[in-house]
């Protein structure tokens, strides 16, 4: 006890000096090499992870930013492949109604060239059938009057040689 009265903090004995660096270089270098390594290995470990991790979210962001640019790519791709499309369609349609156009008129200018064919031979017909009848009544009117005036047989002679006369002089 009586060592413990003679303790006193601020002025260290030699022993109690030694002990304690002695005990304190040993906890030392048991922590260091069960503690203080495995601490480092693991913050080096995680340390590398993190390095890792963000190596990997570069690649990412730039496969990213690439895909983006190949999307994109495409995408005004196709707008210009629906424009020419559209074109293409635009295009086709208006060649289709203006043949279509061209078709009808064609068919209007055959139906009027017909009608008008149509309308001229039943015009000819009928002219020709109202001289045909007026013919007819011609000859038969004057068949009627021959008869009447050429009643002899002599009379009958001299008109037959009157017309011949008249068909050979023409």
């Amino acid at each position: 006890m009586l060592f413990l009265a003679d303790f006193s903090v601020i002025k260290p004995d030699f022993g109690l000096f030694f002990w304690s660096c002695l005990i304190f270089i040993l906890f030392w270098v048991l922590i260091g090499k069960f503690a203080f390594k495995p601490i480092a290995d693991a913050l080096r470990k995680r340390e590398n992870d993190i390095q890792s991790a963000l190596d990997e979210a570069g690649k990412a962001r730039e496969e990213m930013a690439k895909m983006q640019a190949e999307n994109e790519a495409l995408l005004n791709q196709a707008r210009e492949e629906r424009s020419q499309m559209l074109k293409d369609a635009k295009e086709t349609k208006d060649a289709i109604i203006k043949e279509a156009k061209e078709g009808a008129k064609e068919e209007a200018s055959k139906i009027l060239t017909n009608a008008s064919l149509e309308i001229e031979n039943q015009k000819k017909n009928a002219i020709a059938e109202v001289k045909n009848q007026a013919g007819l009544m011609a000859i038969s009117i004057t068949e009627r009057l021959v008869k009447e005036e050429l009643k002899d047989k002599a009379s009958q002679e001299q008109l037959v040689r009157k017309l011949v006369d008249e068909i050979n002089l023409s």
